[in-house]
């Protein structure tokens, strides 16, 4: 079949005075015939381009007539038939239909099975469960090792050879199949054999059929681990249609400027009037105008590095606040109550103080702003302040002194006006550490914003790695060296960033990262269950005269199988009432009252406490109350310790804060037996502490140093910091101006280094 078109002619004329109707006619039909397109073709002797190049379009070098003007309805190039529909807004969100990249639905990336976490360990060999998703059991499954082991005869190599030992050749058939060409594949049915002649689809192919083949949701989140993200080969990340890219301005497609950073994008829009001309500046003054306005929100907040594509789900909760904070300034509203928890998580002290201007400006507005925080800067600067206490939980709940600062610090009941005082304090300590002599190296760091960073951490020691938000200090500890130390020696599945290599590791036995995600995601997830406390206080009831009378097993007193549990909530204690169009509603369980377990089962009593009543109790109360029964006590002691001795042993996990989860998580490690080689990472654990809870967990976690494990902690408290024995200051600003080392040593070495933000907060802190 040739292609061609169909020409129609609608009108031959030779141009007049006073034609202008006729010739506006004659278009109107053409381009109604023609769908928006019509052609002029000129008299012998005219070159189209001179007299009428305003208004028609070259056509040399199109393979059409030299004399034929083209004009067009739509946005489309005459040569090639590239058409766009109207540009409007909606062309340039990847969140719309009309503008997001068809291959990736405008996510910008795409998953793939990641050879690295097929294969996450290459010390083992193919016998062994190198290949991890065809080795579930250890050996691998019978018809996977039969594959493996007919590849093994037909290219010549051994199954027990491990994996960085053999050919690439080789290990690019197992991952990737044959490529059509057929293999013979032996197996073996119970007592009969027989062969196969077919082509090898490869670990990768044998992952992406199921994938695609499975209704499991549970099979596909199996399979979902051992994918990565990589960008869309279409759009290459920028999410958008090539149409919303083919527009530019200065240069750049929208994909560009929202690709850079707040700081440099500001900078970016600022200098953007200068290169447009007149008519294209009235038009941008007022968009530009808004833009500048609220990446100059951003930028006061604290938030320059970011950049302005970064995805939700990858900012912390203090930059999500922040980012809520900004949109509040722009507003521009009066008469506002705004109440903010603790905006100055993950905040540098140089940052805080930029928070703390932005917040006084939201005052002079004509708001009221309410902040619940523990940071002194904030204190000091509030003009009303209210101290709820005296303790904790049930010691706590009463105000203690109320008023401003001068009559907070007259308080003698307030142990929030002790440390700002001075009469109680977080101590220097007399010496720094020198550690045990190794030390723990990663070389050559370039994830995310690292410029080829080689840092040297001391082992048996107490390491701070500081820095400004964004400079770099989740990037190098969490997805550089816990990733690549959690690879190694726990055998986990996890990529760590671009690194030549971490040198040190062998004198470590164990990495524990302890965070702040929750420690379960349902409220049957509580501190007891997660430390392993709940086993024993199971056990010891089930040991008690009147259950072993009655018959019953540790199960009985669980909340979460039947038997004991109450059946009218299934022993969560609530009833959850469905309302269909609004939010579900939970009420307390009218047959348990919330106990969650049946009549027979709170009978059997300890103490006079069944074990509805001791799950009721708080940290500090269980203590006491089972300080015969070590296993349980100890547990206990550790929450205790780490200042949560008023949550209750049964508090719901959902109910609890990021702070609280972290501190569960390490009272459940310090409960372990400690082995004296242990590497703890914990990023900002002093989250939502007051200075008395700061100084307790400091006490904790010096306390794992003493035992010859190295710590290492992420931190802007100054507290914290000074008490270190070794600094790694990152920087010197956030994102793309940071990624450095700028100084490290003693917090006393530190100080000294001019170009360190910290250096300069920790020689004040220091001098006190």
């Amino acid at each position: 079949k040739l292609k061609h078109d169909i020409e129609v002619v609608v009108d031959r004329l030779v141009v007049r005075e006073g034609m202008e109707t006729r010739l506006a006619d004659s278009f109107e039909t053409a381009l109604r015939l023609a769908d928006g397109l019509a052609f002029v073709d000129l008299a012998e002797g005219v070159v189209p381009g001179r007299e009428t190049e305003e208004t028609g379009t070259k056509m040399k070098g199109t393979g059409l007539p030299d004399n034929r003007i083209v004009f067009s309805e739509r946005f489309a190039c005459p040569v090639s038939g590239f058409t766009i529909e109207e540009i409007a807004p909606r062309l340039f969100s990847f969140n719309a239909p009309q503008g997001a990249c068809p291959a990736c639905d405008g996510l910008g990336e795409k998953q793939y099975f990641d050879p690295q976490l097929i294969v996450p360990n290459p010390a083992l060999s193919l016998k062994k469960g190198a290949v991890v998703p065809w080795a579930k059991s250890n050996p691998p499954s019978p018809y996977y090792l039969q594959v493996l082991g007919s590849l093994a005869r037909h290219f010549e190599f051994d199954l027990d050879t491990p994996w960085n030992e053999l050919s690439e050749h080789h290990r690019d058939v197992i991952l990737n199949g044959t490529q059509g060409l057929p293999v013979k594949l032996r197996f073996q049915d119970g007592r009969k054999s027989y062969e196969v002649k077919k082509p090898f689809e490869g670990v990768v192919g044998n992952l992406n059929r199921r994938m695609l083949q499975t209704e499991s949701a549970w099979m596909r989140e199996e399979l979902s681990k051992f994918q990565a993200a990589a960008h869309c080969e279409v759009c290459h990340g920028a999410r958008l249609k090539p149409e919303a890219l083919a527009v530019k301005i200065a240069g750049e497609d929208i994909s560009i400027p929202t690709r850079r950073s707040v700081g440099d994008a500001l900078q970016f829009f600022e200098g953007l009037g200068a290169q447009l001309d007149k008519v294209q500046s009235q038009i941008a003054e007022p968009i530009l105008k808004e833009i500048i306005e609220r990446l100059g929100f951003l930028n006061n907040v604290g938030l320059d590095y970011l950049n302005l594509d970064r995805t939700s789900g990858t900012l912390s909760g203090g930059e999500s606040q922040r980012i809520r904070l900004a949109s509040q300034i722009g507003s521009g509203l009066s008469g506002v109550l705004y109440v903010l928890d603790e905006p100055s998580i993950g905040l540098h002290q140089r940052d805080n103080d930029r928070l703390l201007t932005t917040l006084k400006r939201l005052r002079d507005l004509g708001n009221t702003v309410i902040v619940v925080e523990h940071d002194e800067d904030a204190i000091r600067t509030a003009d009303h302040i209210v101290d709820i206490g005296p303790g904790a939980g049930v010691h706590g709940g009463e105000i203690i002194a109320n008023g401003t600062l001068k009559q907070i610090l007259k308080s003698k009941k307030s142990l929030t006006a002790e440390y700002l005082n001075g009469t109680r304090k977080i101590e220097v300590p007399a010496k720094r550490r020198k550690g045990n002599g190794k030390k723990l190296t990663v070389h050559g760091a370039e994830a995310n914003n690292l410029r080829n960073v080689t840092a040297s951490i001391p082992l048996g020691t107490f390491t701070c790695v500081t820095g400004l938000s964004g400079s770099g200090k989740s990037s190098l500890t969490i997805d550089t060296l816990y990733a690549a130390a959690a690879r190694t020696l726990n055998g986990a599945r996890v990529i760590a960033g671009k690194h030549e290599k971490v040198t040190g590791l062998e004198y470590c036995d164990k990495v524990i990262d302890i965070d702040q995600s929750p420690i379960g995601r349902t409220p049957r997830s509580n501190p007891a269950t997660y430390t392993g406390a709940f086993t024993n206080i199971r056990d010891w009831f089930a040991g008690l005269p009147e259950a072993a009378a009655r018959g019953y097993k540790p199960g009985r007193f669980s909340f979460n199988v039947k038997g004991g549990r109450c059946e009218v909530c299934r022993g969560d204690g609530l009833i959850k009432i469905e309302m269909h169009f609004l939010p579900d509603v939970y009420v307390t369980c009218e047959e348990c009252g919330g106990k969650r377990y049946n009549r027979e089962t709170l009978e059997v009593k300890f103490k006079g406490k069944s074990i509805a009543d001791v799950l009721d109790m708080t940290v500090e109360d269980a203590v006491s109350f089972f300080k015969a029964v070590p296993p349980i006590r100890d547990k206990m002691a550790m929450l205790y310790e780490v200042g949560l001795g008023y949550v209750k042993v049964g508090q719901q996990a959902t109910t609890l804060s990021g702070g609280e989860a972290q501190r569960v998580k390490l009272a459940k490690e310090l409960s372990k037996r400690s082995t004296g080689q242990t590497l703890y990472i914990l990023d900002e654990p002093t989250t939502g502490l007051h200075f008395e809870d700061v100084r307790k967990l400091l006490q904790v976690l010096h306390r794992l140093v003493e035992q010859g494990n190295s710590v290492i902690v992420i931190e802007h408290n100054l507290d914290v910091i000074k008490t270190a024995d070794h600094i790694l200051d990152l920087g010197p600003e956030g994102g793309v101006r940071g990624g450095e080392i700028v100084a490290q040593g003693t917090p006393e070495e530190v100080a000294k280094v001019k170009a360190s933000f910290t250096g300069g907060y920790l020689k004040d802190m220091l001098g006190k």
